[in-house]
């Protein structure tokens, strides 16, 4: 019985961090001209464990991956696995280069300005 039970529960501990985040933590270093060492150093940790979190050798603790995205100038957002597709598709949405820097506009709204093309009427 306990043979079986085994069987069907997932491992908690990850076999490393997911690949896209991986080069996101590496291109955000190299954004900030920061090699593995300079980055180590400002976490108190080693080149080496740098390079395993970036290659996939080492899965971090959670706090020092929480420290190491923090240094980096971002954080990390826990977010339900049902909407992490309508996450991304705002991040993809926020970062299309049609839309330039400064430009506001609504998450609801489409692009056609619906108010105004209607006449102006009195608020009661």
């Amino acid at each position: 019985m306990e043979n079986d039970i085994a069987k069907h529960i997932k491992p908690l501990r990850l076999g490393a961090l997911p690949e896209d985040m991986r080069l996101a933590l590496k291109n955000a270093r190299e954004k900030r001209g920061w090699t593995q060492r300079g980055l180590a150093s400002r976490l108190g940790l080693t080149q080496t464990h740098i390079s395993g979190i970036e290659s996939g050798k080492i899965v971090p603790r959670y706090d020092t991956l929480l420290e190491l995205v923090r240094i980096l100038d971002s954080d990390l957002l826990m977010v339900p696995r049902a909407l992490v597709p309508v996450v991304q598709s705002l991040i993809r949405d926020h970062a299309r280069p049609d839309q330039g820097e400064g430009d506001d506009r609504s998450l609801y709204a489409d692009d056609t300005d619906e108010e105004s093309n209607k006449e102006p009427r009195d608020e009661v």
